[in-house]
């Protein structure tokens, strides 16, 4: 059996969107789940669309979500170069483009923009382009080359009869030939277009297996025209149906949905976007939602991919973000997190106490410096913020419960989360208070707010006995 090889081939135009890392992510799997190769291949032929710096975003992407290529432009391999550029300067597609001429698979064009604009307005909306110059003798053709006029090399398509192939995804698909237009394969500036050059390139790397978006059924049967002009194996195709903004408007960088980059710069870890963009258009056999790269490499199956659109949901992701955040090993945590807390409120406090505050509460790491900025100074807040049903506390109430509160704290000499719970609860039981009553105003006289990370106690220990005490009597004066 041939070992399988996927392809990961992006254009360096820009960040990586979530569809495009989808089909890296697919492709990794496929050949990870049997042994394979991933190859990764940069296709940058469409020159006027390269931006400066994409091909660092590209590696920098798949190394930051652990899908790691065997062979690509940086790490090398016996199928190079990797890098559609380079592959051109050595002449490969326009020696198979002009051998699928001499094979009579192809033919020189030398029609211009207007002379198939002519053709379009003529035959409306029936517009299928006959290329006058496949009547052109041998002679002819060859006189206009050797006086260099312009040219273009086009795939022969014979309109009678179909064309079929087989995709994993969509089943068999069959198409009509005479819907196929005779696509350009070598343009004038001596570049490939993406159609041909993929297929040269797919076939000379030995690619198994095809993973791309549903966007390329279209081609397909025309790039099968061109594997069967030259004899070669037609890979297995896999194509994906598309991500969506909504039921309407795919995910686009366009429409200024997410790409990678920036759903990092929100906080998202890219082991949680990985696993959930990994279950979008996919199912898994087990009910679970949970898989790290190694686990979704094992269960991962092409069959279960569906035929449509999955729907980019970002409060599915900001849930599974915080289920990663939750389950990563504490040291691994605090590192994660150190750099955003010490940001925010520098290294006075204890940023490990101020971690464990946040653990079960943060989603997204960029949620981390609002919820932690009081711990810098308690900003305005009125005083209907002290009622509370669940407390059952008002304005009057509170003032009376952080006097208690204060009488009792200050006598409390080992300072740290127990103790003050501890001396707090025995000092509600001793007024018929329940706990939360005696918190609640104590939480937000120390945050001022109603809501806080790890509660009045946990709080009270990370700003210290003193800045405690203060705040609290600050909270008394305004009421």
């Amino acid at each position: 059996m041939k070992k399988v090889r996927t392809r990961f081939a992006p254009s360096p135009t820009g960040y990586m969107h979530i569809g495009n890392l989808r089909t890296a992510l697919y492709a990794y799997l496929i050949a990870k789940k049997d042994d394979g190769d991933f190859i990764l291949r940069i296709e940058d032929t469409d020159q006027g669309r390269l931006v400066e710096g994409a091909v660092d975003i590209i590696y920098n992407t798949l190394k930051q979500c652990g899908l790691k290529h065997d062979e690509g432009p940086d790490v090398g391999g016996n199928y190079g170069p990797y890098v559609q550029s380079d592959r051109m300067r050595s002449g490969i597609y326009s020696r198979y483009a002009h051998q699928l001429v001499d094979m009579g698979k192809a033919h020189i064009c030398f029609c211009k923009e207007e002379d198939i604009e002519k053709q379009r307005q003529e035959q409306g909306d029936s517009f299928y382009f006959v290329d006058p110059c496949k009547l052109l003798s041998k002679e002819e053709i060859q006189k206009r080359v050797d006086a260099g006029e312009p040219y273009v090399i086009r795939l022969n398509v014979e309109p009678e009869g179909t064309t079929s192939f087989d995709d994993e995804v969509y089943g068999t698909i069959t198409v009509e030939n005479k819907t196929l237009d005779e696509m350009v394969l070598l343009k004038s500036d001596g570049f490939p277009t993406y159609n041909f050059a993929n297929v040269i390139d797919d076939h000379l790397m030995d690619i198994t297996d095809v993973v791309r978006g549903n966007e390329y059924l279209s081609s397909t049967p025309k790039y099968n025209l061109i594997y069967q002009a030259f004899g070669w194996d037609i890979p297995r195709y896999i194509h994906c149906p598309p991500v969506m903004k909504d039921e309407h408007q795919k995910l686009s960088k366009r429409n200024g949905d997410a790409s990678f980059q920036d759903l990092l710069l929100k906080g998202y870890l890219p082991e949680a976007i990985l696993n959930y963009i990994a279950l979008l258009g996919w199912a898994p056999e087990e009910e679970r939602e949970i898989y790290s790269l190694d686990e979704l490499a094992k269960a991962f199956n092409v069959k279960r991919i569906g035929t449509t659109g999955a729907i980019f949901d970002i409060e599915k992701l900001t849930w599974m973000n915080g289920v990663y955040i939750r389950n990563m090993e504490k040291e691994a945590y605090y590192e994660l997190v150190r750099p955003y807390i010490e940001e925010t409120v520098g290294t006075d406090f204890d940023s490990r106490l101020i971690g464990d505050a946040i653990h079960d509460r943060i989603n997204t790491l960029s949620e981390i410096k609002d919820m932690i900025s009081f711990f810098n100074g308690v900003e305005e807040y009125d005083a209907s913020i002290f009622t509370n049903k669940k407390a059952k506390t008002d304005p009057e109430l509170a003032k009376t419960i952080l006097k208690e509160v204060y009488d009792c704290l200050k006598d409390v000499g080992v300072w740290n989360n127990e103790t003050i719970f501890t001396s707090l609860a025995e000092k509600a039981k001793a007024l018929s208070y329940k706990n939360i009553t005696m918190m609640y105003p104590m939480q937000v006289a120390l945050s001022g707010r109603s809501v806080a990370p790890g509660g009045a106690t946990a709080i009270a220990e990370i700003l210290g006995k003193d800045e405690s005490l203060k705040r609290i009597e600050e909270a008394m004066n305004r009421l």
